[in-house]
């Protein structure tokens, strides 16, 4: 009798929630969004960085450089100027970059070679006002135009893990700790606070359920529609944005089953001291998904925190996931290399559930 009592629960909170429309549209739909807009819309990589050339002579060399530049995809070469169009065409945002070769190009490289100290060979203008672009530009016009025998390319250099430098590699696990706190902590918070703002709760607290059972079925639909999410998420991150699994698909399940067990423990605490849905709404705002997008590690890198701060990302529980994703996901590290961000979780999973 109790275990149908229980049924009964769960299944009046997947009623409540799939007669939602609005509701079901957020939580299924916005993590697909989500993960499409941070794959591909909201990239650090350089696409199409549009570049112009002043070419003195039409000397060989300098000839198969231009080529190195309009044959490779990050660049489209639009237009040969002189030297005094320079400030224009980058004004008029017709270029984004003009590259400048010296009238002895052919000589500087052939004493450079020689190991003789020469000045450049030529000059990279760019325009500085979007930061990222100038940076990532710079970096690329260096490594496309360098020429096989010259100091520069001295140094043999790897990149480890995400060689092609990838934003979607970093972007997919913090998107998926931003959307399951999103759907775990903040729906399952809202649903908790709107059965005590309506005066529902009292009505079911003195049903025969017990009210752990009661907080369990109210939990149980948000935990297997993020359940769907993670596989939804899974599949758009490996097929749509390439991002392998290397570290193999149960090892990053495992992990992400954990955090939303504790996304929703976050909720349970937060539903105890809300006392409105608005409530709610704002102290997971505040709590939970600015500290998260400033301190987990998803945008910004932890290590530019001063040192009196540095601390504080250790109690973000999303920080702890997304190194956990990251290792799994991008360098291919077995589910043993992570059993300290996992201990850490359940640690955080227990703490919370004593202090709700």
């Amino acid at each position: 009798m109790k275990k149908s009592n229980f049924r009964s629960f769960v299944k009046k909170e997947f009623l409540h929630i799939f007669r939602d429309v609005r509701t079901m549209m957020f939580v299924l739909l916005i993590p697909v969004v989500l993960m499409v807009l941070f794959g591909f819309a909201i990239s650090t990589e350089i696409h199409n960085l549009n570049v112009a050339v002043v070419v003195p002579n039409k000397s060989e060399s300098i000839r198969q450089a231009v080529n190195r530049l309009a044959c490779n995809p990050y660049f489209t070469l639009v237009d040969e100027v002189a030297n005094t169009d320079i400030d224009p065409v980058l004004r008029s945002g017709k270029a984004d970059a003009v590259v400048v070769f010296d009238e002895d190009y052919d000589r500087i490289l052939a004493q450079r070679n020689a190991g003789i100290n020469t000045p450049p060979a030529m000059q990279f203008i760019i325009d500085a006002s979007n930061t990222n672009i100038a940076q990532s530009g710079v970096a690329y016009l260096q490594q496309v135009l360098a020429e096989n025998h010259t100091p520069q390319q001295l140094l043999n250099l790897h990149l480890l893990y995400n060689p092609q430098m990838k934003s979607a590699y970093n972007f997919v696990p913090g998107i998926m700790g931003f959307i399951f706190i999103l759907i775990c902590a903040m729906m399952a918070s809202v649903s908790i606070v709107r059965e005590k703002e309506m005066g529902t709760m009292e009505v079911l607290l003195v049903s025969p359920v017990r009210p752990f059972k009661i907080i369990m079925a109210k939990m149980i639909p948000y935990f297997m529609i993020s359940c769907v999410n993670l596989m939804t998420i899974l599949l758009i991150a490996h097929h749509l944005l390439h991002v392998p699994m290397s570290g193999g698909w149960w090892g990053i399940i495992v992990v992400s089953l954990i955090y939303l067990i504790l996304s929703l423990t976050l909720g349970l605490l937060i539903s105890t001291i809300a006392t409105s849905q608005a409530v709610a709404l704002l102290v997971s705002a505040m709590l939970l998904l600015l500290p998260m997008m400033m301190l987990s590690g998803m945008v910004f890198p932890l290590e530019n925190l001063p040192t009196v701060l540095s601390p504080l990302p250790n109690i973000i529980p999303a920080r702890w996931y997304i190194q956990a994703v990251r290792k799994l996901m991008i360098m291919g590290l077995p589910l043993s290399a992570v059993w300290s961000e996992v201990l850490i979780m359940i640690a955080m999973i227990i703490v919370l559930l004593v202090v709700a």
